[in-house]
């Protein structure tokens, strides 16, 4: 079994803990492992399969040893920074921010979905927004049976996505404290609005679903539009995903594909009130999906329901299976 010498930048933070996590759960094969941070929270000491790792400040000599592989989680100021000096030493970088999502020449990769274009990787592959890869891994299969012509996305995305600062506004508020994280109260509220807001009106994490779902299934001619929406819900992103078709299709049939796919969990029994809900997917990597039913105001149209760990699938799970895939290649 191959193993590799890991780095992990933002160690100390939510998804760099879940990094280490699910490397663990995986039995990833770990020969030395290098964890950095910022200089606020260097000097942590971490506990990684029964031995201590002090966690180091991250700097520019920090990639100047035998390192194979550095996952970023550390912000996209960090990772436009810090890849390209980790690259420049060797290392290859999956990159958990949205720095280097829509560059042309850097694959953006969900494992179930486009594997092959890792091939292409020049140093740097990016990891998805988190709803996005929850959506395109059972889009990924529709459209290679269907050709989807349309998506349209409406999300209802936990607070852990906003990290610690999201789930205290959550916590505090339900104490009747005031937010300090989102621009309104999160508890017992929605708050349409995640990310800056474009002068097209739409958010920037909006605009990030739209193009990085043409990106990964490689296709930009399909129409897609996005309404994100922050609830107070601390783990698990929930997506409503309407979808046009170009070719006529029977429910059995998306059924059949959907149960298919490596990754994929279909729970719809609308008879016992079965269905995926956020507080059964905490803790888990696979994308459920459920509420599967045709959409009779269109020609060839389906709504689902689709709901994943938005720490672990939606950034921790799919970055260390990206890892897996270039584990096999070193």
């Amino acid at each position: 079994m191959k193993k590799a010498n890991i780095a992990i930048v933002g160690a100390t933070g939510m998804v760099g803990r879940t990094f280490l996590k699910v490397l663990d759960q995986r039995n990833f094969e770990i020969d030395n492992l290098y964890l950095f941070s910022s200089k606020k929270s260097a000097g942590s000491v971490v506990k990684f399969r029964d031995k201590e790792y002090i966690v180091e400040e991250l700097n520019e000599d920090s990639f100047s040893r035998d390192i194979d592989i550095a996952l970023f989680s550390a912000g996209g100021g960090v990772s436009k920074k810090f890849a390209p000096i980790a690259k420049e030493n060797g290392v290859i970088v999956v990159d958990n921010s949205s720095a280097w999502r829509m560059d042309k020449d850097i694959p953006l990769v969900v494992p179930e979905v486009n594997p092959k274009d890792i091939d292409w990787n020049n140093g740097i592959i990016a990891n998805p927004n988190c709803s996005t890869i929850q959506s395109v891994v059972p889009l990924k299969v529709l459209h290679e049976n269907f050709k989807i012509k349309r998506v349209i996305y409406s999300t209802y995305q936990a607070v852990s996505g906003s990290g610690i600062g999201g789930i205290m506004d959550l916590e505090n508020g339900i104490n009747g404290e005031e937010n300090k994280k989102y621009p309104h109260q999160i508890a017992y509220n929605c708050i349409p609005h995640i990310d800056d807001f474009m002068e097209n009106g739409y958010t920037k994490e909006e605009i990030k679903m739209i193009e990085e779902t043409k990106k990964i299934l490689n296709d930009q001619d399909i129409r897609v539009t996005a309404t994100t929406v922050r609830v107070p819900v601390k783990y698990g992103h929930s997506v409503s995903i309407n979808i046009e078709f170009e070719k006529e299709f029977e429910l059995d049939k998306v059924y059949e594909l959907l149960k298919s796919v490596d990754g994929i969990v279909v729970i719809d029994d609308i008879k016992n009130n079965t269905y995926p809900m956020s507080i059964d997917v905490e803790g888990k990597d696979e994308v459920y999906v459920g509420r599967i039913r045709r959409d009779y105001s269109i020609d060839n149209g389906i709504n689902m329901w689709v709901v994943a760990d938005n720490i672990r699938k939606g950034a921790a799970t799919n970055t260390v299976q990206i890892a897996e895939l270039l584990l096999k290649n070193l």
